[in-house]
């Protein structure tokens, strides 16, 4: 059977002899987490991986030109956009114990101190002021970090501070994804990085763009406006919303991305678990591709084998109407991409 397989690129794969062997074992586009990405180390990827593209006739290389069409062969990089997504800012990696004080802190991060050695809380820059809006009924309720490997529960809410307890200890890094459990408020817009990142990248003829958090048809609908119409835009289904919402969202997007990390941290996974198998007769009902992210071959980013589960699990999506896996950090951080990306396309015939 055809269906698409995307290999997020990262530290494990961030070289041409990689490139070319996630080609050779199965993928059919490769995706860039912006929010990892300073600008000027965008720029150069994306230099580099058009002249990859470029020399491996893989199509679609060379930044677009006045007046030229869109070639069908085209190997897409689909770039994702924060939106309205959170995320924490630039801190050290460090691990959060079990019990201990953190204090969430409006800003980007420089002037904050990440101090897990017992002689004070952990500070956790938030570059969001509405998350700390949305923080204000919050008291008593958890945020999810990382989606949900790391949980916290709201203790005290401030205006630009919010206090909290570690209910669920683990590594924290900057860009990881921050969610206010059960709260549907947040400020549906591009970041300003976004409408940078769309600005350097817009030249180039292989570019799509992921679209982070979508709330709804009407918030997907507002982003359509904003990109020419031959541009190639994908909504995340990470809300529960969106799960709802979703024959709406496929009206105004080419293709969704039903995300199993955010979409868990905002429901529980319980929850998701249940609302995904209750979405499943939908999938064939929605014009548009669906493919399946989060931790589809999670085994992989440790080991070189996937799991028989896993395994299973990836035929039955297929089964089911998936068109395809995202994989996230079994190839940009994990210990064995070209396994995972061949495992994804196990199934594969053209």
């Amino acid at each position: 059977m055809s269906y698409r397989v995307v290999a997020t690129l990262g530290p494990a794969t961030s070289g041409e002899k990689m490139w070319r062997g996630l080609l050779e074992v199965g993928a059919t586009a490769f995706r860039l987490n912006t929010a990892h990405f300073p600008l000027e180390t965008l720029q150069i990827w994306l230099s580099r991986i058009a002249r990859f593209l470029e020399d491996s006739g893989s199509g679609g290389g060379r930044p677009l030109q006045r007046g030229d069409s869109l070639p069908d062969d085209l190997f897409p990089v689909v770039l994702d956009l924060q939106a309205s997504k959170w995320r924490i800012g630039t801190v050290q990696p460090a691990k959060l114990d079990t019990g201990a004080s953190v204090q969430l802190v409006l800003g980007t991060a420089e002037d904050s101190d990440l101090d897990t050695a017992g002689s004070g809380s952990a500070v956790l820059p938030i570059p969001h002021p509405d998350f700390f809006t949305a923080a204000q009924t919050a008291v008593g309720g958890e945020i999810a970090v990382n989606d949900a490997k790391v949980m916290l529960q709201v203790e005290r809410v401030g205006e630009q501070r919010v206090s909290a307890r570690v209910l669920k200890g683990g590594e924290i890094s900057a860009g990881k994804g921050i969610t206010l459990v059960g709260s549907g408020y947040r400020k549906e817009q591009l970041s300003e990085k976004d409408k940078r990142v769309v600005e350097l990248a817009g030249s180039y003829s292989f570019i799509r763009y992921a679209l982070s958090y979508v709330k709804d048809a009407v918030e997907m609908s507002n982003y359509r406006r904003l990109f020419n119409a031959s541009t190639y835009l994908i909504a995340k289904v990470e809300r529960a919303s969106a799960l709802d919402a979703a024959e709406g969202i496929a009206q105004t997007a080419d293709e969704l991305w039903i995300c199993r990390g955010d979409l868990g941290a905002e429901m529980g996974a319980a929850t998701m678990a249940e609302q995904l198998f209750h979405f499943f007769p939908r999938l064939r009902q929605i014009s548009k591709p669906i493919l399946l992210a989060g931790q589809v071959l999670e085994h992989l980013s440790e080991h070189p084998t996937p799991t028989r589960s896993e395994i299973s699990y990836i035929y039955e999506a297929l089964q089911r109407g998936f068109r395809g896996f995202v994989l996230s950090d079994e190839t940009a951080v994990g210990s064995y991409p070209l396994e995972a990306c061949r495992s994804a396309a196990l199934f594969r015939s053209g």
